[in-house]
């Protein structure tokens, strides 16, 4: 493989800076950390959005898990999915946000995502759903140690917040 000359400007609007074809890609545009915070949203905006409008159907699936004041977790659970989507999206206090929906996610994955109990089809969907909530957490472990970056209200990168 050849090599491009200097650095190569791929696209104006997102500056992706390719040195050598194959090797060393830089993303670098301020767009990047807020697109991921936008995909970590989807999920948590849409269910607790769901929770609101759809009360008492999910005060009935929590209810299967044989949880102890199950509307409390409930309007907990919308207040860090909502919130933390807030907060992500704005990037105000987004690290605190995403180590709290982390810790959130901890027992959310074992209580409703519990593969090992189930057998068939069951246990091969759940368990997709469980490695989809892990690596969520991962994402939002990279927020908690990365910062916002620079498209957002508040605290900056990594490096501009902690000198680094």
């Amino acid at each position: 493989m050849g090599t491009l000359p200097g650095p190569v400007l791929c696209s104006p609007a997102y500056r992706i800076y390719v040195y050598r074809l194959g090797t060393t890609m830089k993303f670098t545009h301020p767009a990047v950390p807020f697109v991921g915070r936008l995909l970590i949203v989807y999920i948590f905006a849409t269910s607790g959005i769901a929770k609101v409008f759809s009360w008492q159907a999910n005060v009935q699936y929590v209810s299967t898990r044989h949880l102890p004041m199950v509307p409390v977790f409930l309007a907990v659970a919308a207040m860090i999915e909502i919130g933390g989507s807030i907060c992500l999206i704005t990037g105000y206090r987004a690290r605190e946000a995403a180590m709290i929906m982390f810790l959130y996610m901890i027992p959310l994955t074992v209580l409703f995502h519990n593969y090992w109990a189930a057998t068939g089809m069951l246990a091969g969907m759940q368990e997709t759903h469980f490695r989809k909530n892990v690596a969520i957490m991962g994402g939002l472990l990279i927020v908690v140690y990365a910062g916002p970056g620079k498209w957002a209200i508040g605290e900056r990168s990594r490096g501009a917040s902690h000198g680094d």
